[in-house]
């Protein structure tokens, strides 16, 4: 974006007009990666005593499920019927993150493209604040399920029936082998990343989001690809990578602001209006 940023004009136009400001536009998003924090206030969710105790209780649920529910759940998901895992295999492939990454990916592209000085001032402001809130749902969906695509080989959890069991014990660590990245469940970290991730933006969202991202981690049980611990730690993980990389926005005052009570709240985005005007802008001829 050419908001603020000390590009210069240039007289080329057309396809290399396009590709000078694509450039410069990019340099100018990587460039807000070495902003520094303008707040030193912690948000409270990351209190350290919160964090302890969320911890624990983490722990002690996820190790009772284990032990009581895993072997329990799958073995039943298998005498689930027919339209039920029908349901499920419909809709579990929506859990993926490519479904959210391309489209904003795409839509950073266009934005990059098309954002230059020749535009007016507003229209500037508010494509500059779109290309922001993009590129934190762009990381804050994709880091999470990123990070741990790898834990989860490294972890070697083995999925449902692998062995020819139910038993929720058995591991292979180190063995980078994809019926042993059973922990955590790689659809529940993206589906609960994407959800915590739009949620912030848009409170208004969550109930839809939030329900999308339980449905998704239960297909992940009903087709027996994992057991209801994975999903639950999956879920967790991707809502606190999401809030992690929140966080991080908001330190530096990009599309989150974070109060003298360490909550964490957005900056007022552009209207819908504005977006309308902007887009009609940039299709005119």
């Amino acid at each position: 974006m050419s908001l603020g940023s000390p590009l210069k004009q240039v007289s080329a136009t057309g396809a290399a007009a396009r590709l000078y400001w694509l450039r410069a536009n990019i340099a100018w998003s990587l460039a807000l990666f070495a902003r520094p924090p303008k707040s030193a206030v912690t948000p409270k969710w990351r209190a350290p005593l919160r964090l302890a105790v969320g911890t624990l209780v983490g722990v002690v649920i996820v190790a009772a499920t284990m032990i009581a529910l895993d072997a329990p759940a799958v073995t039943a998901a298998r005498q689930a019927p027919a339209w039920l895992i029908e349901f499920f295999d419909h809709i579990t492939g929506y859990g993926k993150s490519v479904w959210f990454l391309v489209p904003i990916a795409v839509a950073l592209t266009a934005i990059a493209a098309v954002a230059s000085p020749s535009l007016p001032r507003m229209s500037q402001g508010v494509l500059a604040a779109l290309a922001v809130r993009l590129g934190f749902l762009l990381l804050a969906t994709g880091l999470p399920g990123l990070v741990f695509t790898v834990g989860k080989r490294l972890i070697g959890r083995a999925r449902p029936f692998v062995e020819g069991g139910a038993g929720p014990l058995v591991y292979h660590p180190l063995g980078w082998s994809v019926e042993y990245a059973s922990l955590p469940s790689g659809h529940a970290v993206d589906a609960f990343a994407a959800a915590m991730a739009i949620g912030t933006l848009w409170p208004r969202m969550r109930p839809v989001m939030w329900t999308y991202a339980v449905l998704i981690a239960i297909s992940r049980v009903v087709l027996t690809a994992h057991f209801p611990s994975d999903v639950m730690v999956g879920a967790v993980a991707g809502a606190l990578g999401a809030l992690v990389v929140r966080d991080w926005y908001a330190a530096r005052r990009l599309a989150f602001v974070i109060g003298a009570d360490g909550a964490v709240r957005p900056w007022p985005g552009p209207s819908f209006a504005r977006i309308k005007r902007v887009a009609g802008q940039l299709i005119a001829p």
